[in-house]
């Protein structure tokens, strides 16, 4: 369970974080969740798809084909030049406290040092730009997220999102199959009336529509990272 603690100069003054990655960082995902104001930055490196949940649909960068694996991660390094935007803020998150949006710490992270790592507040109780930083990328988060929901519902209304599933050839006989993910359906949306367009332009949301679709370019290399991954293993 998550300890989390609103940041703050005195508790925190010593607080260090380890920027490098691996699984024992918690960075073995099979997803990272997104938003359609991040669609650009990720459809150059990872697959965008949508999952069903409880509340709705969720927009995810896919980072591999099975439950904790991440295909992006090379020992400590991440191998893509663009970082999710929810993967890069850990272990920090926005929280509200008295009404005013405040970041917080999870205490129990594994990024959490004292003796190593990006100091998040100076010497004499200043932020760092490192902190600075964060706090520029959860308030992004925040407000990206925000959107999310007008988004989905706009796929939703005119049947944009279609299931898919992907069967993926390991190259020795042996396969995988990626299932209960949804996609844009290009047909559904080159045969959508120019008002149905002229809205989702208006409403900001033909170009991340587009965007996704750009991303599944990104497939192709995502399922030749998991052969060579699965030649490595074997």
């Amino acid at each position: 369970m998550p300890r989390n603690q609103l940041l703050n100069n005195i508790d925190h003054q010593d607080l260090r974080i380890i920027t490098r990655h691996g699984a024992e960082f918690g960075d073995a995902l099979m997803s990272a969740l997104t938003f359609p104001g991040e669609f650009r930055s990720l459809q150059a490196h990872y697959p965008i798809v949508f999952r069903q949940s409880a509340g709705g649909f969720l927009p995810l960068a896919l980072l591999g084909f099975q439950e904790g694996q991440n295909l992006f991660l090379s020992g400590e390094r991440w191998d893509a030049s663009y970082l999710p935007m929810t993967i890069e803020r850990q272990p920090f998150l926005i929280g509200n406290a008295g009404g005013e949006l405040m970041i917080h710490v999870d205490m129990d992270s594994p990024r959490i040092s004292r003796s190593e790592g990006e100091a998040v507040f100076l010497p004499h109780g200043g932020s760092t730009e490192f902190i600075e930083r964060i706090n520029s990328l959860l308030l992004a988060i925040h407000q990206g997220i925000q959107t999310t929901p007008a988004f989905i519902q706009a796929l939703v209304q005119l049947e944009l999102l279609e299931s898919f599933v992907l069967d993926i050839d390991l190259g020795d006989g042996s396969q995988n199959r990626l299932a209960g993910f949804h996609t844009i359906n290009e047909e559904r949306l080159e045969a959508l009336p120019g008002g149905d367009l002229e809205r989702l332009a208006r409403a900001g949301h033909l170009q991340p529509i587009y965007m996704a679709i750009a991303s599944l370019s990104n497939f192709r290399a995502l399922i030749e990272r998991y052969r060579q991954a699965h030649a490595s293993d074997a």
